[in-house]
């Protein structure tokens, strides 16, 4: 059974609002962005070994991020990461363990995956990464990303996942959860190898996903997000697929999940492996319900010159869906049900 209670058709054509619609986030967003495009390396040269990488509870630093992680063990502990362009990566096995650059957006982890997995593999009983910039990962199943997310719940903010096969990869963890905030997805995704695709973020079954505040853009394959949690949470973020190359869907919750996705702002561009809809639930199976989901308060348009006609919801679930007050663009029906 399907709920519609009111939507709106807004029948604005450029897909880039004006800067007094945007929210101050964004802009300020928009100018970390600016800053992480220039080589990091040129910004500021590396610190000597003992400053790269320093556990700031005990001020000691450390030659590796690996070494820096070892440290703290079993214990909760914040590595402090150096600007700089680091061919670095680590595996953390235990602990409660908070990554973050010592000035947001000039610490770049690029190029090296542990395991062959991801520059961070965490296991421990929890992680935070603040400010850090994740690049060129790449590894041979097809899913080399920033972050791979095995066990305990991790929060992440104000960080920017570029040029990679995947941004943010987790595990099934149903008692747990991933928060991401205020953070950016550049060039990412990929159905290139026989595993199937990666995608910006694509999350297991792992309990809670909330994703706020945040920018995904010029996605490169698959999906932007990618949820199969049994509760998400999207609000306040901006899916700009204008430049996006062979992507899919803007959000897949493909086995259902209750929550909440407002407030976001869609744009569907040219180069689709599926432009059929922006947003898809159920897809793969109905795992978890959907009743109650509510889609609210978006804006979504199609890229200057499209005249295809997606639709911005489709359901194969069946379950009471709550759509109401999206701004669509021409040719974007607000619902179809698979």
């Amino acid at each position: 059974m399907l709920t519609i209670k009111s939507y709106a058709i807004a029948m604005v054509s450029p897909f880039v609002p004006p800067a007094s619609r945007l929210p101050r986030w964004l802009l300020a967003s928009v100018a970390l962005v600016a800053v992480g495009a220039i080589p990091v390396a040129a910004l500021l040269a590396q610190n000597g070994p003992s400053a790269s990488f320093t556990v700031a509870e005990t001020g000691r630093g450390y030659g590796s991020l690996q070494a820096a992680v070892d440290a703290i063990g079993d214990r909760e502990g914040t590595v402090v990461i150096a600007p700089g362009n680091w061919n670095e990566c680590a595996v953390q096995r235990e602990g409660v363990v908070h990554f973050r650059a010592a000035e947001a957006g000039r610490s770049l982890l690029g190029g090296k995956a542990c395991e062959g997995k991801a520059a961070l593999v965490l296991r421990g009983r929890g992680a935070s990464v603040e400010g850090l910039v994740f690049a060129d990962l790449a590894v041979e199943d097809g899913n080399g990303a920033g972050i791979r997310l095995e066990e305990g719940p991790l929060r992440v903010s104000q960080s920017w996942f570029r040029d990679s096969q995947q941004g943010i990869l987790t595990a099934n963890g149903v008692d747990s959860e991933l928060v991401v905030d205020k953070s950016t997805f550049t060039r990412l995704g990929t159905c290139e190898h026989s595993g199937g695709c990666a995608h910006s973020i694509y999350a297991g079954d792992y309990g809670s996903v909330t994703v706020t505040r945040t920018r995904f853009e010029q996605g490169t394959g698959g999906h932007y997000l990618k949820s199969r949690a049994a509760r998400i949470v999207v609000e306040d973020c901006s899916f700009d697929d204008a430049n996006g190359n062979g992507t899919n869907y803007l959000i897949d919750l493909p086995n259902g999940g209750n929550g909440v996705i407002r407030g976001n702002w869609f744009v569907q561009g040219r180069d689709k492996e599926n432009w059929s809809t922006m947003i898809a639930i159920g897809a793969e199976g109905a795992r978890y319900s959907s009743d109650g989901l509510i889609i609210a308060e978006n804006d979504a348009r199609l890229a200057p010159g499209l005249t295809r006609n997606p639709s911005f919801v489709a359901d194969w679930t069946g379950d009471a869906l709550v759509i109401e007050n999206n701004r669509l663009g021409p040719n974007i029906s607000p619902f179809e049900s698979r």
